[in-house]
């Protein structure tokens, strides 16, 4: 496998990629971590870890109380980062999310407040109240790993993780993302309810002693670095794709732009975002070669936000993933 290394934002201590079993382990490790807190549910915990892996931003959809949150502080607390909840608010402005100039009387001179998104890990909860403005703080972060603050442009450290939620049942009052900002999301994320027994544990573990709302995180241990996440996801970057995967990763994209149904397909940056998606499934299976199941597992969350059905499909109550899945079935895959 070939070797390569990253330097730290401050030119010292060069990482080298985690690969092989270690990364297998450690991926294991931070899945028992949050486990301690997040009961069931073991798909969605899953996908953020491929998001985190493959260095891209979740978009997490839910009914209220659910545990989204949960997950997101249960995640921040497994990993030793740096970590920041901002509420998504209709008079929320820009400048609450990445930060803002003021006046400092003592020096005479204008300084730069840093806003909570110069974090490792952001929670932007119920990012579908703010409008589109505030949304738009968002887009230079995540797609540049970096923000403009009164023209002057500040890196953000890696490794750099947003994990959006917000209510699909609930329209009253919220602003849909617009689709140049969805596609800057790696995954989208759908949680459902639980299974019966895993919310009789959760609602055990939660109510014995305690308060109902007091679920606890103190036993959730950081397991990982900031540069651990950065070993984990330069090993992820060198899994092995072979070309007749890779081939079938972008026929699956490009099928989605002509397929009867569908009125906007993904576009490149889909393609790319299921190939590194799908290394990062790879991982978690243990393995450092991506295979079509690999793909096929991981398609719906990497391109369910990047389509938009045709208004009848829409009529019919049709839903994007029951497009997806006929397409997977009508697309080859290659054969071993």
């Amino acid at each position: 496998m070939t070797q390569e290394f990253v330097e730290n934002q401050t030119g010292q201590s060069p990482i080298r990629p985690l690969a092989g079993a270690a990364l297998s382990e450690r991926c294991d490790a931070i899945r028992a971590e949050i486990a301690q807190a997040f009961v069931g549910q073991s798909e969605i915990l899953d996908q953020l870890l491929v998001a985190l892996l493959a260095g891209g931003h979740v978009l997490l959809e839910g009914v209220p109380g659910l545990g989204k949150t949960l997950l997101v502080r249960a995640l921040a607390s497994a990993l030793q980062c740096t970590h920041a909840r901002v509420q998504f608010t209709p008079d929320l402005m820009p400048s609450d999310v990445s930060g803002h100039a003021f006046y400092d009387p003592k020096s005479e001179t204008f300084r730069i407040r840093r806003g909570p998104v110069f974090a490792n890990l952001l929670l932007a909860d119920e990012i579908n109240r703010a409008p589109a403005k505030t949304q738009a703080a968002l887009l230079e972060a995540m797609q540049e790993s970096q923000v403009t603050i009164e023209s002057r442009s500040f890196a953000l450290e890696p490794p750099f993780l947003v994990v959006a939620t917000q209510n699909p049942i609930e329209q009253e009052g919220t602003y849909p993302l617009p689709e140049a900002q969805l596609d800057r999301f790696l995954l989208k994320v759908l949680m459902n309810y639980p299974v019966l027994a895993d919310e009789v544990r959760m609602v055990a573990s939660v109510s014995a002693g305690r308060t109902a709302s007091d679920f606890d995180l103190s036993r959730v241990r950081a397991v990982a670095t900031p540069a651990d996440i950065l070993a984990m996801q330069l090993g992820t970057a060198l899994v092995r794709v072979d070309a007749v995967v890779l081939d079938y990763a972008v026929r699956i994209a490009r099928a989605t732009r002509d397929w009867s149904g569908i009125a906007m397909g993904a576009g490149p940056r889909g393609s790319l975002a299921l190939v590194r998606a799908a290394r990062a499934q790879a991982v978690l299976e243990g393995r450092d070669f991506v295979t079509p199941d690999d793909v096929r597992t991981i398609a719906k969350p990497a391109l369910r936000h990047r389509l938009a059905l045709a208004p009848e499909m829409q009529i019919e109550g049709r839903r994007v993933d029951d497009v997806l899945e006929a397409l997977l079935l009508k697309v080859e895959a290659p054969r071993a």
